[in-house]
C-alpha cells in the first residue's frame, strides 16, 4: 500500500478552495490526510463545514500549526507577500512545499527560499499548472529533442476583465501592503502569470528548467483606481536569442484568450484558448501536424504529482528555479518602467458589472499581438514608449 501523505493547506479561501475541493473529493482514493488548514479568514472557504465535520484543525497562522503538528507537504495558496516567509518556515519544519505562483515578490525573496530549500533537503515546487500538464510536457520534450529547431518568436495575449470586487482584497493591485511588505500584485504577476512563465518554461533545456530573460522593452498602464498597473505589453529577449511578446489586461470589456503562437525555425505551435476543449496544435515546416492536447485538462495534476514525489515516486515538478525568470521580469518592470494612466476620455465604467474598461484597448492589443510590437510602435496616441532595459 502506498504511503499515506499528510498535507497542510495554507490559505483555504480564494484560489485555495480548489485545493480543498481536490483533497476532499479524492483524499481517500489518493491516500492523503489533511493535517490542518491555515486561514485567518476561513469564511472564504466554500467547504468549511465539511472540513470541520472531518475534524480538520484550523489555525490562524502557520506557526500555530507547526507548534501542534506537522505535515509531509505544505500547499501554500496565500497572497504573494506571504510566499517567502511561509515557504521557508514549512521547509525548516521538514515539510515539502507546493507554493502557488508566482514564486515571490522579489528576487531577494527567491534567494531566501532557495537557501531554505537546499538546507532542508526537501522539494519546493511552484504551482504553475501548465508546467505539470501532459500536453505542455509532451510539447516540451519535442522542443528539447530539436524537432522544432531554434526558437524565434513566442507571443501570447490574455485579456481577462476584472471588476471592482476583484480589487477589494487588501493586497490586490498593491505595490506594498499596509505593513510595508512588497506585494507587486498586477495582471502580469498574478492572474496571467501562467502564460508569461510558460514561454520561459517551454524553452528550458530540460523538463524542470526555464530559459532566462536578458533584455526587456515594456509599457504598463492603469485604468482602475489601484496602486499598480492593470495592463501590460512586454517584449523580452531571452538568452537563446528568441523574442517573447506578451500582452495582458484586466481593463477590457470582453474575455479573450489565452491565445498564443510560438514560432520556431522548423515549425509553428499555436493555441486558441477561446471557447472550450481547445488543444495545442503544431504544424511543422515539412507539412506534418500534431495535436498535443488541452493544457487545462487536469488543473490539479500539480497537487497529485507533488504527493507522488513525497512518496518517492518519479514526478516532473516545476521547481523554484523554473519560476525565477518570471520574478525577474516583474521586478524589472517595476525598476525600469513607469506606469501611465489611460486618457480619461477612453476609460469607461460598466455600472452593472462594476467593471472599468478602456475603449479600443482590446483591438489595439490584438493588432500588436499579430505583428509582435508594442502600442508605441503602432503609433497609438496614448502609448508610452520605454527604453530597452537589462534584466
Amino acid at each position: 500500500m502506498a504511503k499515506s501523505v499528510s498535507v497542510v493547506l495554507v490559505g483555504i479561501g480564494g484560489y485555495g478552495n480548489l485545493y480543498v475541493d481536490a483533497l476532499l473529493d479524492k483524499m481517500e482514493k489518493k491516500g492523503v490526510t489533511i493535517a490542518g488548514a491555515v486561514e485567518p479568514y476561513p469564511d472564504g472557504c466554500m467547504r468549511l463545514s465539511e472540513l470541520k465535520e472531518r475534524k480538520v484543525p484550523l489555525f490562524d497562522n502557520l506557526e500555530a500549526f507547526y507548534e501542534r503538528s506537522n505535515a509531509d507537504l505544505a500547499v501554500i495558496s496565500s497572497p504573494i507577500h506571504f510566499h517567502n516567509e511561509q515557504t521557508c518556515l514549512a521547509l525548516s519544519m521538514g515539510s515539502n512545499v507546493l507554493c502557488e505562483k508566482p514564486v515571490a515578490a522579489s528576487l531577494a525573496e527567491t534567494e531566501k527560499m532557495l537557501r531554505s530549500r537546499d538546507k532542508s533537503g526537501k522539494f519546493l515546487a511552484i504551482g504553475y499548472q501548465w508546467s505539470y500538464s501532459s500536453a505542455i510536457l509532451e510539447l516540451k520534450k519535442d522542443i528539447i529533442s530539436g524537432r522544432f529547431g531554434k526558437a524565434k518568436c513566442l507571443k501570447t495575449i490574455v485579456l481577462w476583465p476584472r471588476n471592482k470586487s476583484y480589487y477589494t482584497r487588501k493586497w490586490a493591485g498593491r505595490i506594498k501592503d499596509d505593513e510595508g511588505r512588497l506585494v507587486l500584485d498586477s495582471v502580469v504577476s498574478n492572474a496571467t502569470a501562467h502564460f508569461l512563465h510558460n514561454m520561459f518554461f517551454i524553452m528550458g533545456e530540460s523538463l524542470d528548467k526555464s530559459e532566462y530573460p536578458s533584455q526587456m522593452r515594456a509599457e504598463i498602464y492603469r485604468a482602475n483606481d489601484i496602486e499598480n498597473f492593470d495592463t501590460a505589453a512586454i517584449q523580452i529577449t531571452v538568452r537563446n536569442g528568441a523574442l517573447i511578446c506578451f500582452y495582458a489586461s484586466h481593463a477590457v470589456s470582453d474575455n479573450f484568450g489565452p491565445l498564443f503562437e510560438y514560432e520556431f525555425d522548423k515549425g509553428m505551435i499555436s493555441y486558441d484558448g477561446i471557447g472550450r476543449n481547445n488543444v495545442i496544435k503544431a504544424k511543422f515546416s515539412d507539412g506534418e501536424e500534431k495535436d498535443y492536447g488541452d493544457p487545462f485538462g487536469d488543473p490539479q495534476k500539480k497537487l497529485w504529482d507533488c504527493i507522488a514525489a513525497v512518496r518517492g515516486e518519479y514526478s516532473t515538478l516545476c521547481p523554484i528555479e523554473a519560476g525565477i525568470p518570471h520574478v525577474a521580469c516583474v521586478e524589472a518592470l517595476h525598476n525600469s518602467v513607469k506606469i501611465k494612466g489611460f486618457p480619461l476620455s477612453l476609460v469607461k465604467f460598466d455600472s452593472r458589472n462594476e467593471l472599468t474598461w478602456v475603449e479600443g484597448l482590446g483591438e489595439h492589443f490584438l493588432k500588436c499581438y499579430k505583428v509582435g510590437i508594442l502600442p508605441s510602435d503602432l503609433g497609438i496616441n496614448w502609448a508610452n514608449a520605454s527604453r530597452l532595459a537589462d534584466i
